[in-house]
């Protein structure tokens, strides 16, 4: 029997593949420094509302309930707070990510304004002291715990210092039930704002968090479907890869038939039996591209033992002149995760090393509680110095009729699925190719 090899298209390097998702990339980009700005903004305008009331305020207390207070101090304070507020709204402008520690000194700021004020105004006595649980609201609705707890501490030390430092309020003893009265509406209006401001918040995380989880639903999607896309067009360019062997053979078939029409009955037969041989090899990678566009193609698990048996089973169809040696681990085989794109990742391998050295390879199949190695050794000429440099490197060939995708594929898709694989020369000649992939349930 004639055995005819065709020419191989594979290459001789092993990339290493690197493919983010444009997509992924910006939404998490977008979740990294969006939700930092908009909370500044939000404090940057809640404080504009609070320095325009501060000054209401204040301007009530003069013209309407004739207070004799620390004017200028009190000025003074609300003039850093808006000199600070105004630096915030410059912040802004800058797209350097807003941290949770910056969120943190803005409110301390506010709650450190707020205690100048109230000690100028009756410290602990001023009905407006309950204006303390506003921050503290804001940290817990928007910063991690331990901002939280500081801001607790923060607003509990100041409020308990009023207690015992700050300047009375000036009282009308002649009449009390004013004063009362004066006090009770400070401490209502002090709700009111209270109770806008936590439900104008709340409201507002409660937005963000909706936007949030629709936003990762569509990055999910997106990355499924890239992923799909991914592995189909792995696929697809592996079958185009495993198809130029088939095809060859063909071609090196149909020359042979035309120039032998003197040729015997036996031989003709033969040649027609090796050409359906390999219109089915055809086929068959075909049905493997259609089942992975079908999701038919899903990952299943297999073990390493029955994985070895079946892939080198099809490649000895396509490959039927190469002669190999196949030693196993003794061990209980474990189970791996398996799919089309790593059987081809396999087929690809075991190519190179037949065209490197098709009368002589020795497959190695090792495994233990955490790892599948899979060692194939060939007697070739080796890795040259410029293999060996252009590693890594994309639609890189030593061969002829080599297009540079068979090492590429393989890589890209046993790192997809955490595995790795390296090339290396043997010490007494030949090349060797390692490929290492995780079994199921070992930790990555």
């Amino acid at each position: 029997m004639r055995h005819i090899v065709a020419p191989s298209h594979s290459c001789d390097n092993m990339p290493h593949l690197s493919a983010p998702d444009n997509y992924y990339n910006r939404a998490m980009n977008l979740f990294s420094t969006l939700p930092g700005h908009i909370q500044l903004r939000r404090l940057v305008n809640l404080r504009s509302l609070t320095v325009s009331a501060q000054l209401i305020t204040l301007l009530a207390a003069w013209q309407i309930l004739e207070m004799d207070l620390q004017w200028l101090h009190m000025l003074t304070g609300i003039a850093a707070l808006t000199l600070f507020n105004i630096f915030s709204l410059l912040r802004l402008r800058n797209n350097k990510p807003v941290s949770h520690l910056e969120l943190f000194i803005q409110l301390g700021c506010d709650v450190l304004a707020l205690s100048v004020l109230l000690y100028y105004a009756g410290g602990s006595t001023n009905p407006f002291v309950s204006l303390y649980l506003l921050p503290l609201v804001i940290a817990a609705a928007t910063l991690p715990s331990r901002f939280t707890w500081a801001m607790a501490a923060l607003t509990t030390a100041c409020y308990s210092l009023l207690m015992v430092y700050y300047i009375p309020l000036p009282h009308n003893h002649q009449d009390m039930d004013s004063a009362f009265n004066t006090h009770v509406m400070g401490m209502w209006l002090g709700f009111v704002i209270s109770a806008v401001v936590v439900a104008y918040f709340v409201v507002k995380m409660a937005e963000a968090v909706r936007s949030r989880d629709e936003l990762l639903a569509q990055v999910r999607e997106e990355i499924l479907r890239n992923e799909r896309i991914v592995a189909l067009g792995t696929q697809a360019a592996g079958a185009a890869h495993e198809l130029g062997t088939p095809l060859s053979t063909m071609a090196v078939v149909i020359g042979e038939l035309q120039h032998d029409a003197d040729a015997s009955p036996a031989e003709l037969r033969e040649s027609l039996t090796l050409l359906d041989e390999q219109v089915r090899s055809c086929k068959r990678i075909l049905d493997k591209i259609m089942l992975t566009a079908q999701g038919s193609g899903a990952t299943t698990l297999q073990t390493a033992d029955d994985l070895m048996a079946e892939v080198l089973d099809e490649w000895q169809l396509l490959r039927p002149a190469a002669n190999y040696q196949y030693n196993s681990s003794p061990q209980p085989a474990p189970r791996i995760s398996v799919d089309v794109t790593l059987r081809a990742a396999l087929m690809n391998l075991l190519n190179n090393a037949a065209d490197a050295s098709p009368q002589a390879i020795e497959i190695n199949a090792l495994w233990d509680s955490a790892n599948f190695i899979l060692k194939i050794h060939d007697n070739g000429a080796g890795l040259s110095n410029e293999v060996a440099l252009k590693a890594g490197s994309a639609f890189f060939t030593t061969k002829p009729e080599g297009r540079g995708l068979g090492l590429f594929l393989a890589n890209a898709t046993l790192e997809r699925m955490g595995g790795t694989v390296r090339l290396f020369n043997r010490e007494h000649g030949g090349a060797t190719t390692e490929l290492i992939l995780p079994v199921t349930g070992a930790a990555p």
